[in-house]
């Protein structure tokens, strides 16, 4: 726990030797669930981004059409008993 304290440069309050646990840990729950809700605020951020994302894809892909259609060509039997009459 001293080597803790030691590495995160934390100093004893005012009239005590050592660190507490207790002001330690109340600082490092603070940190802690801080960090938590930026985590969950910075993913839904992103995930609302690849949605929009998704549907801008979605939406250019529809524009497209996923098919051609050619104009019909008049080479039946039908249509060269229609010429010759």
């Amino acid at each position: 726990f001293l080597e803790t304290t030691a590495y995160f440069c934390m100093k004893p309050k005012m009239g005590e030797k050592e660190v507490s646990p207790h002001s330690f840990f109340s600082i490092w729950h603070e940190f802690s669930s801080d960090f938590k809700d930026f985590w969950k605020k910075e993913n839904k951020l992103i995930l609302q981004e690849r949605v929009k994302e998704a549907e801008e894809v979605c939406r250019q892909k529809k524009g497209k059409s996923l098919y051609n259609i050619r104009p019909k060509h008049d080479s039946g039997i039908v249509s060269k008993n229609h010429r010759n009459t």
